[in-house]
């Protein structure tokens, strides 16, 4: 008979085993906490520092986005989804937009294809600037405060911000995407900007790594802490950047092409550890190629029209009366994917989100577990969970 592997037995030990009146203390970690990344709460049953139980309680930023979405046309959601992930808006408008315009067999101009792919580069970047800076701040202490890394990538983070601005008018929820194409094209001289605002990324990329992986204080925090194991991370549906540094070699953009991706070939990250050390070295060399991936898909725009059919000007535009589908693309978190099946009329029947930060802090009870406290909001913060996309 095999054994049990390690990953399919409990992930903590059983509390009655342990004297009722006081040989454990119940924490309870946020939803108030800052390094909780949102609103999360973790109940934490601990031994001393060690951790022997972990519980994460999600819904505190519920907001039924959901059903709204149900309640509107077509045309009408994108800019509510927007508020999902709110570090990586651009890639919750894609999700959306690409399983309505499957529903609706709606045919995408090329060069809105391309825009969309460098776009989701550019806010993949964005995302993992604004996750290496907080994660420094979740380390605290250990690095002296965290500070100097995460006023480094803030700054850098802004020229995607003002490349946003510059294209969209917006600096945070864009509404850029629309069913068939993009609402606004590429104004004159953007493109020199983002080459501009790329070449100072790529430059300081290095900077952040010695400041991080070469930073023994940083690596003792971080090696061989919260190792989340192939199989398990298979089993809880894990994707993205933590499922790639526990060894998988999956990416969508590469496995199943969304937009341009099958124009334009992607080199995936992969790291074998599977622990917070591996996590930050995928997505630091991440952002190396997705710098070289936005600089390719801006290069190769195509000429020509940015929507296909009728410009849209009311909201019930669209209709489709039968018919189910899912699409899903490679966010900066994992796979973001759009479960839809059509109403009667201009309206969806029921919409459901699969957010990939929902997946990763399903982890939480495996990997919290013998381990102290101060190893927790490592963990947490390694795993890059955006409750905005968990809750919704």
């Amino acid at each position: 008979m095999e054994a049990t592997p390690a990953w399919r037995k409990l992930p903590y030990r059983r509390l009655e085993l342990y004297e009722p009146e006081g040989d454990l203390m119940t924490l309870q970690l946020g939803p108030q906490h800052p390094s909780t990344h949102g609103v999360l709460r973790i109940k934490l049953h601990l031994d001393g520092e060690r951790i022997v139980k972990a519980v994460p309680f999600p819904g505190y930023l519920h907001r039924a986005v959901e059903k709204l979405c149900e309640q509107l046309t077509y045309v009408q959601i994108a800019p509510i989804v927007d508020k999902n992930d709110y570090v990586a808006p651009m890639t919750s408008e894609q999700a959306i937009i690409l399983a309505i315009e499957k529903l609706l067999k709606v045919e995408v101009p090329r060069r809105a294809r391309w825009l969309r792919s460098a776009l989701a580069e550019l806010q993949r970047v964005a995302s993992h600037l604004l996750w290496l800076g907080t994660m420094t701040l979740d380390l605290g202490g250990a690095l002296g405060g965290g500070g100097s890394v995460f006023v480094y990538t803030m700054r850098e983070r802004e020229l995607v911000l003002d490349l946003f601005e510059g294209l969209t008018g917006s600096r945070f929820h864009y509404n850029t995407h629309t069913v068939g194409g993009n609402r606004h094209d590429v104004p004159a001289g953007w493109a020199k900007d983002m080459h501009a605002a790329l070449d100072l990324i790529e430059k300081r990329i290095p900077e952040y790594e010695t400041l991080t992986q070469n930073n023994r204080l940083f690596v003792e925090r971080m090696r061989g802490i919260g190792v989340l194991e192939p199989e398990l991370a298979l089993e809880l549906g894990v994707t993205g950047p933590n499922l790639r540094a526990s060894g998988v070699d999956h990416d969508l953009r590469r496995d199943a092409p969304f937009h341009a991706y099958d124009e334009v070939a992607t080199n995936v990250i992969t790291a074998k550890a599977g622990d917070c050390l591996a996590r930050t070295q995928v997505r630091v060399a991440e952002m190396k190629e997705s710098v070289r991936l936005a600089r390719a898909f801006i290069d190769g725009l195509p000429e020509g029209p940015l929507v296909s059919g009728k410009p849209i000007k009311l909201p019930g535009q669209f209709k489709v009366n039968s018919g189910q589908v899912y699409a899903a693309l490679e966010s900066a978190r994992g796979e973001l994917g759009t479960f839809l099946v059509a109403g009667a009329g201009t309206s969806p029947y029921r919409l459901k989100i699969r957010p990939p930060s929902y997946h990763a802090i399903s982890a939480l009870p495996y990997l919290l577990p013998g381990h102290t406290v101060s190893d927790t909001v490592a963990i947490l913060g390694s795993l890059d969970p955006i409750m905005g996309e968990v809750d919704r």
